[in-house]
């Protein structure tokens, strides 16, 4: 069985590495290439665009692939929307993995919008901490009076806020660098994308705990009429089910 693995999230990475140990599957690991050095992965590993929907589908046929599993992040709305095009028009099931999103608990002050536009429309600080990706920055550059915080793995892409630092770095982190880099900065309010996942939930445990808000961006829906799995465990018994 040949699976397509549309990657670039932690699930995508425990998904190939439990496909990629069943000699009777193989496993080609989709990247974007958006990240510069990314971690290795097991199996085959192809990087870069199809040429939109129509030419994943010739790559689908091409390639003979039996089943694709679209584990990119849960903001990838047009990769995700280009996957459902082109599998049904190659006649391959799909399966979306999606983490489950971030839920509010005792203690958080959460302030959900639709949008990074919302979200910089919205902004209750003065110093902001901006953890939503180094491409996602355009909706905050006409911000002059705002002081901002961009963590990102490789060096953000303008048009960026005219008054902001960078901190380059890979996470996971811990609460207490998220604790100390919030507080060595002198945050006052974080901003992200529901992305979900413990990977990264430590930035919202540091601000629970310095009582900070956090403008919290929801993410896109699923695709309608497309099988979701919430785990890598969920995905691998579904590509049993359609091997």
């Amino acid at each position: 069985m040949r699976v397509l693995l549309l990657g670039g999230t932690g699930e995508a990475r425990r998904l190939a590495e439990e496909l990629a140990a069943d000699p009777s599957r193989e496993v080609i690991s989709s990247l974007a290439g958006r990240t510069a050095a990314p971690a290795p992965l097991p199996g085959r590993v192809r990087v870069g665009g199809f040429g939109g929907p129509d030419g994943l589908a010739a790559w689908l046929r091409e390639e003979g692939i039996d089943a694709v599993v679209d584990a990119t992040h849960p903001f990838a709305a047009l990769m995700t929307a280009s996957a459902v095009v082109a599998a049904g028009r190659a006649g391959v099931p799909l399966l979306v993995l999606r983490r489950p999103g971030w839920r509010e608990g005792p203690g958080d002050d959460w302030r959900r919008v639709p949008s990074l536009e919302a979200a910089a429309a919205a902004l209750p600080g003065e110093r902001v901490f901006l953890t939503t990706g180094r491409k996602n920055l355009a909706a905050f550059a006409g911000d002059a009076r705002r002081w901002f915080l961009v963590r990102s793995v490789d060096p953000p892409e303008p048009p960026l806020p005219p008054r902001m630092g960078t901190v380059l770095a890979r996470g996971p982190f811990t609460v207490e660098e998220e604790l100390a880099l919030m507080r060595g900065y002198a945050v006052d309010v974080v901003v992200t994308k529901d992305s979900g996942g413990a990977m990264t939930s430590a930035k919202l445990t540091a601000a629970r705990t310095l009582r900070l808000p956090v403008v919290m961006v929801d993410r896109p829906p699923a695709p309608e009429g497309v099988p979701v799995a919430a785990t890598a465990a969920e995905a691998v018994a579904w590509l049993a089910r359609h091997g």
